[in-house]
C-alpha cells in the first residue's frame, strides 16, 4: 500500500510569529496514489513572510518525487515547495529558484523534517531526525506572499488546486 503519513506540522516566523499552527498529534494518511487525496490549510498572515521554519513527519514507502509541502499565492502557484526528489533530494524552492539537500533515506520509520528560510542572510537549513545538513543560500531580500493556501500531499499547479499524480 502507497501511503504518505505526516503530521506536527508547524508554520512560524522566526521573528515575530506572523502565523503559527500547531498540529502536533494529527495524522494525515493518503492509503493510495490520487490526483485529489490532501489537506488544505488556508493561513491569515498579516504581513508578507521573510523568515519562516516548517515542520512535520512523513513517512511512506513511495519510490517516486513527490510533494511534501506547497504554499502557493494568487501570484505563484509554488512560491514556496517542499519537494522529495526519487534519489534521496530534498527541494525547497522559493519563487522559482531552488536549493538542493542529498539524504540517506531510512524507510524503517517517519522522518521528522524541518527547513528554515532567513530572507535577510539567505540561509536555507535543512535538519533531518534532528540532523541538520549543510546550510545553503536562497532568495536574499524577498517575501513570501500572504495571501495563500497552503496544500499537504499534493504540489499546487493553480491557487489551491490543479493537482497531478507526479
Amino acid at each position: 500500500m502507497k501511503r504518505i503519513l505526516s503530521g506536527a506540522l508547524i508554520l512560524y516566523s522566526i521573528l515575530g510569529a506572523i502565523a503559527q499552527t500547531d498540529m502536533s498529534g494529527k495524522v494525515f494518511m493518503f492509503p493510495k496514489e490520487s490526483s485529489n487525496a490532501h489537506v488544505l490549510l488556508i493561513p491569515q498572515l498579516e504581513k508578507p513572510l521573510q523568515n519562516l521554519i516548517v515542520c512535520l513527519r512523513a513517512y511512506t514507502d513511495l519510490t517516486r518525487s513527490y510533494s511534501l509541502f506547497s504554499y502557493a499565492t494568487k501570484a505563484k502557484d509554488n512560491e514556496l515547495f517542499l519537494f522529495k526528489s526519487k534519489g534521496g533530494e530534498y527541494n525547497l524552492y522559493i519563487r522559482n529558484e531552488q536549493v538542493s539537500f542529498r539524504v540517506i533515506d531510512d524507510f524503517s520509520s517517519p522522518a521528522h523534517i524541518c527547513v528554515s528560510w532567513e530572507s535577510a542572510s539567505v540561509i536555507v537549513e535543512l535538519w533531518i531526525n534532528n540532523k541538520n545538513l549543510v546550510s545553503k543560500g536562497l532568495k536574499k531580500g524577498y517575501s513570501v506572499g500572504t495571501v495563500a493556501k497552503i496544500v499537504l500531499g499534493q504540489e499546487q499547479d493553480s491557487f489551491g488546486g490543479t493537482f497531478d499524480i507526479i
